[in-house]
């Protein structure tokens, strides 16, 4: 007997294959989130910082995310944590709808669980060809419109509401976590920076659901001998190049929002890179005025000690010429007492040895 697993109101059948029974059995951390939680946690002490940082940081809303991205790098920085805030100063800043996609992933765990293991039996029941159990799992599809819906509420009460385009992304990423391994797997990271795209010819994708749900296991039909491959240059039958217009449009529109995100992500890495650069440019700008103030300022105290070694250089020629005059007049006044006195003493002479009367 199946045991259904309840999610939010779809009924997700635990049928009789191993892959899912094996990941129902798993707790709310099994599955393939769990398990690449499990390999963080035995990281580490340094590498579950950076990888708790990371997981917090792609759950900020993207306006927030390049100043909350440089502001815990540089916190890394300060830290002496360089490997660390080169991670983080490299994680891309997410679109609305892969935001919205990581935030479901880390506030519904259950039901993120659930839809990764019901991805993983329809991939396990289309590659067997299990036509009775893809017919009842595909049934089920509608599970990813009900996690948009969650998405988007979760998205709405995080004060950033989702348009009806970016609620197609976040189905889109959904319906391809259905259909691909690796999509499973990068979302199941938490750190999308871009929506997915599902494979157009895998069953359950918005592609296959324009031609209804799968049929049922055809009935057997008898071999036929091998035909001979059709004349070069036929033409298809119009229902097949109807579907292989449709498939072509659909990979052109798949470029075109990819090219169109990866476009938006890098004009909002060189606005980031702008708005950095201007900032060191106003630090540059206000250091350089401040060093022409202080060169002005160096100059003016030169020029005024310049003046005061000008006078001071004046002042002193003034005083030798001061010193030079003193010293001359002493001169003459010495070479005038020394004559006074030979003088005097000529005439004492001379008294004394005249006769007398």
């Amino acid at each position: 007997m199946q045991q259904p697993c309840c999610f939010r109101g779809v009924r997700v059948l635990d049928g009789p294959r191993r892959v899912v029974s094996r990941a129902c059995a798993a707790g709310p951390a099994g599955g393939l989130w769990g398990m690449q939680r499990s390999s963080t946690r035995g990281r580490s002490g340094a590498g579950r910082d950076v990888e708790a940082v990371l997981d917090e940081l792609y759950t900020t809303p993207p306006p927030r995310f390049v100043p909350r991205r440089e502001e815990l790098a540089a916190a890394a920085r300060t830290a002496g944590r360089a490997e660390d805030a080169r991670r983080i100063h490299a994680a891309r800043r997410p679109t609305l709808a892969a935001w919205a996609a990581n935030l479901l992933l880390r506030s519904r765990p259950e039901e993120a669980r659930r839809l990764l293991e019901l991805g993983e039996a329809l991939r396990e029941a289309y590659r067997t060809l299990d036509a009775a159990e893809l017919k009842a799992l595909s049934a089920q599809r509608r599970i990813a419109a009900a996690l948009t819906q969650q998405a988007a509420l979760l998205a709405d009460e995080a004060g950033h509401p989702l348009s009806a385009a970016v609620r197609q992304d976040v189905e889109a990423t959904l319906q391809a976590v259905l259909a691909d391994q690796e999509a499973a797997d990068r979302w199941a990271g938490g750190r999308l920076h871009t929506a997915l795209s599902p494979p157009s010819a895998f069953p359950g994708t918005p592609a296959a659901a324009d031609t209804g749900p799968p049929p049922a296991e055809p009935p057997a039909e008898p071999a036929a001998e091998p035909s001979a491959p059709p004349p070069k240059g036929s033409t298809p039958p119009p229902k097949d190049r109807l579907a292989e217009q449709r498939r072509k449009r659909q990979e052109r529109l798949e470029r075109a929002r990819e090219a169109a995100r990866e476009a938006a992500d890098r004009l909002d890495e060189e606005r980031s890179a702008r708005a950095a650069a201007e900032a060191g440019l106003h630090r540059a700008r206000e250091r350089h005025e401040e060093a022409r103030r202080r060169v002005a300022d160096a100059e003016q105290r030169l020029r005024r000690a310049e003046e005061d070694l000008a006078d001071a250089g004046r002042e002193r020629h003034d005083a030798e010429e001061r010193d030079r005059a003193a010293k001359d007049a002493l001169a003459r006044a010495e070479r005038a007492a020394r004559e006074a006195d030979r003088e005097l003493r000529r005439l004492d002479r001379g008294a004394g040895t005249r006769p007398g009367r």
